[in-house]
């Protein structure tokens, strides 16, 4: 369920995305992320760290898309909210007496301090991949808008360019817009996808590691 509910945000920017668009769903996920937080303090009366991050670079950056209606700061918020994921959760190797994932985990299950360890580096690594998946799908877009503003000699506007252009110029369009949809795509189903089959396999290596239960002996009659 925390799972889902983490995904919120990224949820609701895909639903409004397919209906009005990057920049309607931008200010939509903005407010998400902020009803994020603030409905889990009212609840927990605490602040979940990550959800704060995420806050922040969503606002930070998805508003800097609004004020410069500019896709690119948008874009680039999945690479940057899963690279200061990954310096903290690497930080945490260094500061502090336990790495942040045996603070979350630890009242749950008991394995030993280099287990939770190799565990935390994990996750440094998967933000890290993650964050480079986001730019690899992302520079499509970044590359075929480029060529399109190119060919046209001026920026053109991706909303309504099916509209107004013809020939080449369409051409590029369409796949400038095609580009767009396939980061949105990745943004919530490529993104989703992989981390619960990363999180299924930390499941799957906790309990490998996990120490057996001890079973009471039968007593002799």
């Amino acid at each position: 369920m925390k799972f889902l509910f983490d995904f919120f945000p990224i949820l609701l920017f895909f639903l409004a995305y397919k209906t009005y668009g990057i920049f309607t769903a931008t200010a939509v996920a903005i407010a998400a992320s902020v009803a994020q937080v603030a409905f889990f303090w009212l609840k927990h009366r605490r602040f979940e760290k990550m959800h704060l991050i995420t806050m922040a670079l969503i606002v930070v950056l998805g508003g800097a898309t609004l004020i410069f209606q500019d896709r690119a700061f948008f874009m680039w918020k999945p690479t940057a909210v899963n690279w200061l994921f990954a310096l903290v959760f690497l930080g945490s190797q260094f500061i502090g007496q336990k790495p942040i994932v045996e603070r979350m985990m630890g009242h749950a299950i008991q394995i030993p301090a280099n287990i939770w360890s190799r565990l935390n580096f994990s996750w440094v690594i998967f933000f890290v991949a993650m964050g480079l998946a986001n730019l690899y799908v992302a520079n499509f877009f970044f590359q075929a808008e480029l060529s399109l503003n190119l060919a046209a000699g001026e920026a053109v506007d991706l909303d309504t360019c099916a509209t107004t252009l013809q020939g080449s110029l369409l051409t590029l369009c369409e796949a400038a817009k095609t580009a767009e949809e396939d980061w949105v795509d990745f943004k919530l189903f490529g993104m989703m996808g992989l981390t619960f089959v990363f999180v299924i396999g930390q499941a799957f290596y906790l309990a490998r590691h996990a120490p057996d239960e001890e079973q009471p002996s039968e007593e002799n009659e």
